[in-house]
């Protein structure tokens, strides 16, 4: 091999190098940046003044047949996902009294819960954005469990599957 043959195929050697690494750092800071925002809805919970009354009212009109007891009454709406067709997941509905611990300080009286593909990391990113964050994390046989308030007051739930 020439000096010049081996000097063209070094060069383009790097250079396939760094476009692959650019590629790849391109790649993993999308995935990265995916991986920490929200991937879904995993509820819509509200308050009522009659939790059990307000449910059996979504029953009889709407046909949503839900589960419940004094705390409230809630439905899982089941679905397939979108990536892996053999794995189900779900959607929650959930009806609470008006005085829920559930919705913290949060005078709204609805709470949407969010579906995350990695609690930690966003509640690190929100918290570095000046989002309120709660420090505490819940964890639940079902998945991990946060929690942030929007600027209009609004707790918002996010949630880890597993």
């Amino acid at each position: 091999m020439t000096t010049l043959t081996l000097a063209i195929t070094s060069a383009a050697l790097a250079t396939s190098f760094a476009c692959g690494m650019m590629v790849q750092a391109a790649r993993g800071s999308s995935a990265e940046k995916k991986d920490v925002r929200v991937t879904g809805i995993g509820g819509v919970f509200f308050k009522a003044h009659d939790a059990m009354k307000l449910a059996a009212w979504y029953r009889e009109h709407l046909g949503i047949p839900s589960e419940g007891a004094e705390s409230g009454a809630y439905h899982e709406f089941e679905w397939l996902e979108k990536d892996n067709p053999s794995k189900t997941g779900g959607t929650v509905w959930a009806v609470f009294p008006e005085t829920t611990k559930n919705f913290g300080a949060s005078k709204s009286p609805l709470m949407i819960d969010y579906r995350v593909a990695n609690l930690e990391r966003l509640l690190a990113q929100l918290k570095s954005e000046g989002v309120q964050v709660e420090d505490k994390i819940e964890d639940a046989p079902y998945g991990r469990f946060g929690h942030a308030t929007d600027p209009e007051g609004n707790r918002f739930e996010l949630w880890e599957p597993k």
